[in-house]
């Protein structure tokens, strides 16, 4: 009898081994891989933790909570980038720092201009007799005061109007001696008559006829050197220079041309030895370019809200990188009825010279309408103080307890008025802040933001 013993059949464990083995190395992979990542991972934990203590920031505008107030883990926007400068920086790049003020803005508008001389300080200087030109002491561009000598004219003219002069003055003194001589013979006659008779009474009469002829004789030898001294001083003689001629009898027939205002002498149209008469217009123009007119033409529309007094501001565009303030000080009666517009003149002080005569400009005038005016006064700064960072309006404050250190603030603006901007939100009253030279440290917090992101 044969025993017969079954086998078990192992296939499926041997599959099921592989599977479950395969199983295990697949969990001990995973808990490998999370480990390492985990371990990538720390670094840059750690560093977020730092960048927080440290001070870094992702974004390098400040809000206008004030830095001392303590921050947070959980936004990293409060955190303040400071720019640090040196005071030559300061100094070589114009920054300026103000108090923010309170301020009433009015409405403005703008209309097109030209720049102009002022006329009341114009002056055209030309010659009043005919003559060669000997001397030239200015040339153009010089500036003068009132009384240099601009040129000096040598005329034959000048010299025959001193020579009738002098004739004039022997003949009023001559005639003087002729008047003492016939009040000497009517005083004779006029005794003898009363005493005894010595005279006839005809004779008496007739000396004082002569008195009398002599008397207008000296008057009017006396009106003609009056006239002759006269047509002297319309050549251009002084009072001394004719005081000087009569006490030396020598004629000069040499005149110097003096300057009539003080200015600059921004035209010259003679040359040395050239013949000139008074026929012509100019021998020179001196203005005072210090003080221009600008020229605006105005329609109808802004007329009800202008005033004389009214502020306004020039730009000259690229060829000037600031505004000139000045003054409304002419607004015409009449509307031009080419253009429908009225001129009005705005007086403004150019000291540096930038604005010139025959620039085309643009004006912005201030108006007294108030319907376009916000309620009471708001906080206003200047608009070069205003920058854009990351898309926000910044104005830079100075920091804290960092001599030499500003901040950048993020402000709420409104509408520029006049060259001032009103902040509505982020700057107070009396607050410091920079209002010439923000642009520089813009620049320089690009450069702090660009160093951190990489």
């Amino acid at each position: 009898m044969k025993t017969f013993y079954q086998v078990p059949h192992r296939e499926p464990s041997t599959v099921r081994g592989r599977h479950a083995h395969s199983g295990r190395w697949s969990c001990r992979i995973t808990r490998v891989g999370l480990i390492l990542l985990t371990l990538l991972l720390v670094p840059c934990g750690c560093s977020k933790s730092d960048n927080r203590e440290s001070g870094s920031s992702s974004s390098p505008v400040a809000s206008s909570q004030p830095e001392s107030e303590p921050h947070t883990d959980h936004d990293d926007h409060d955190h303040v980038e400071l720019i640090r400068l040196t005071e030559q920086a300061i100094a070589q790049n114009g920054i300026a720092i103000e108090k923010a003020t309170l301020q009433s803005l009015r409405p403005t508008f703008v209309a097109p201009a030209r720049v102009a001389f002022n006329a009341e300080a114009v002056a055209h200087v030309g010659s009043t007799l005919s003559g060669r030109v000997v001397e030239l002491a200015v040339r153009l561009g010089d500036k003068v005061k009132t009384g240099d000598v601009l040129c000096v004219i040598e005329s034959p003219q000048l010299g025959q109007a001193q020579s009738e002069y002098l004739q004039k003055i022997i003949l009023a003194d001559a005639a003087k001696a002729t008047v003492d001589l016939a009040q000497n013979g009517l005083s004779r006659a006029t005794r003898l008559y009363e005493q005894n008779r010595g005279i006839a009474l005809d004779e008496v009469q007739k000396r004082e006829v002569e008195f009398k002829v002599a008397q207008a004789q000296v008057l009017s030898a006396e009106a003609t050197a009056v006239a002759a001294e006269n047509t002297l001083h319309v050549y251009g003689m002084t009072q001394e220079a004719v005081d000087t001629l009569r006490e030396s009898s020598e004629v000069d027939a040499r005149i110097a041309i003096a300057a009539p205002i003080d200015g600059e002498i921004v035209e010259r149209e003679v040359t040395l030895g050239e013949l000139v008469s008074p026929q012509r217009e100019k021998l020179m123009v001196i203005a005072n370019v210090e003080t221009l007119w600008v020229l605006a033409d105005v329609t109808g529309e802004h007329l009800p809200g202008l005033s004389l007094g009214a502020r306004a501001w020039i730009n000259a565009g690229t060829l000037d990188a600031h505004e000139h303030e000045g003054h409304v000080s002419y607004v015409a009666p009449l509307i031009d009825p080419h253009t429908r517009t009225v001129s009005v003149r705005v007086a403004v002080e150019c000291e540096d010279r930038s604005l010139k005569p025959g620039m085309f400009v643009q004006v912005r005038i201030e108006t007294s309408d108030r319907s376009a005016t916000s309620a009471g006064e708001v906080v206003a700064v200047s608009e070069s103080a205003i920058q854009m960072v990351n898309g926000h309006h910044v104005v830079f404050v100075p920091a804290a307890d960092a001599p030499n250190a500003f901040i950048a603030r993020r402000v709420t603006v409104g509408e520029s008025v006049g060259g001032m901007v009103p902040v509505v939100a982020g700057l107070h009253e009396d607050e410091s802040y920079v209002a010439n030279g923000s642009f520089i440290l813009k620049a320089d917090l690009g450069k702090s933001a660009a160093e951190h992101h990489h």
